[in-house]
């Protein structure tokens, strides 16, 4: 038979049945205050669902769409060792054989522009005068629009002026630095992706 000995307002258990009985009240205590602490500090973005996370709304064919960098290459610019020139983005990168933009840089379009397609250099030159009468450096043709040879290059003064509209004029410009870099890579044969 268990004893109790009552001292003031206090009961004293006596035997282990007694004291794991308290400890196991106290622990269920403690968690349940811990537990109700953690619940009334979670931020309103977790505690309550949204239509979105319980997809009440979205249809089951809807598929997040992914982000994409603003300088990533583009899709569809084909693949492998190439330039790709954005005829739009007025942009160019430089794409190595694992798919890896290695520069990328804006341009100054010419005043004749090649279709988008796939083009290869066909031929450089270190120095001449642009058709717009500018010394140029680093030249890299790699198409043709009827008699106006299009490519890339540097003015040696490094400006990148707008092209006068009414002159027929391929020359796409870029800066010295961005034409040394052309230069290194797009030799005779290397692949010239042009996408809108």
């Amino acid at each position: 038979m268990r004893r109790t000995h009552v001292k003031g307002d206090l009961t004293v258990a006596r035997g282990s049945s007694g004291i794991v009985a308290g400890l196991t009240a106290a622990a269920l205590a403690a968690v349940c205050f811990l537990a109700y602490q953690a619940s009334a500090n979670v931020p309103d973005s977790v505690a309550a669902p949204s239509d979105k996370a319980s997809g009440a709304t979205a249809s089951p064919s809807a598929k997040p769409k992914a982000t994409r960098e603003p300088l990533a290459v583009p899709e569809d610019s084909d693949t492998g060792t190439r330039v790709v020139y954005a005829l739009k983005d007025r942009r160019v990168w430089i794409v190595d054989d694992k798919e890896k933009a290695l520069r990328t840089f804006t341009v100054m379009p010419s005043s004749v522009n090649p279709l988008p397609g796939v083009y290869a250099v066909t031929s450089r030159s270190g120095s001449i005068k642009g058709s717009d009468g500018v010394p140029i450096e680093h030249v890299v043709r790699f198409a043709n629009v009827g008699d106006v040879s299009v490519g890339f290059s540097a003015a040696q003064d490094n400006s990148m002026e707008s092209p006068d509209p009414t002159m027929k004029t391929g020359g796409v410009r870029m800066k010295r630095a961005d034409g040394n870099a052309m230069w290194t890579f797009a030799t005779v044969g290397v692949k010239v992706v042009v996408v809108p």
